[in-house]
């Protein structure tokens, strides 16, 4: 018997390319930390009401808005003001991100771009609208009337979002809050707002 022997075919070398490693632009620490950047996170508009002013103030608040605005039910009895759990009290609406930017910006025309100082908290700021008449752009509807409404705007850093999620949520350190001296300076900067 005649042993065959099996002949392996000879590996074929491919030619080996050199590649080069594109650089990355690195950018240069400026000294400012990404973290520590205050934005707005929101702008909330509110209107309370009852009954037939209700439907009113929610029409005024999507015609500002653009947006769909929410009911807001109350969840207490208070028997002084006849409010009972359910009872729908006001309207509200949120608006993030570029659009809120721009909102705020139209909103403050209509307080002169003045804010009390004393309406400035850690977190956020709040004003009233009288009339909403008063902001730029506005004119008289004749269906909705005369009323106004409330402006809240929201401040946060990067990283809030530890504390609100529900998996291996935990707290923010205080220095990651938003301090008043901070949203002041940040209104002046970007909206050139006074303070009195």
């Amino acid at each position: 018997m005649s042993a065959e022997k099996t002949v392996k075919p000879a590996k074929v070398v491919k030619s080996v390319k050199t590649v080069t490693p594109v650089k990355a632009k690195v950018k240069k620490y400026d000294g400012e930390n990404p973290m520590r950047t205050v934005r707005i996170e929101k702008v909330i508009l509110s209107a309370s009401a009852v009954a037939e002013s209700l439907a009113k103030s929610k029409k005024l608040i999507e015609i500002i808005s653009g947006m769909k605005a929410k009911v807001v039910a109350s969840r207490k009895r208070i028997p002084a003001f006849d409010v009972r759990p359910g009872l729908e009290v006001g309207v509200c609406v949120t608006v993030r991100d570029k659009a809120a930017m721009e909102l705020l910006a139209r909103l403050l025309g209509a307080v002169d771009n003045k804010i009390n100082k004393k309406s400035v908290s850690e977190n956020h700021f709040s004003f009233g609208i009288e009339e909403y008449i008063e902001i730029p752009g506005m004119e008289y509807q004749r269906d909705i009337g005369v009323r106004g409404l409330n402006v809240t705007a929201d401040f946060a850093r990067a990283g809030l979002r530890v504390k609100r999620k529900k998996i291996k949520g935990s707290n923010v350190p205080k220095r990651q809050h938003v301090s008043a001296s901070e949203i002041i300076k940040f209104m002046e900067a970007q909206f050139k707002t006074a303070f009195i």
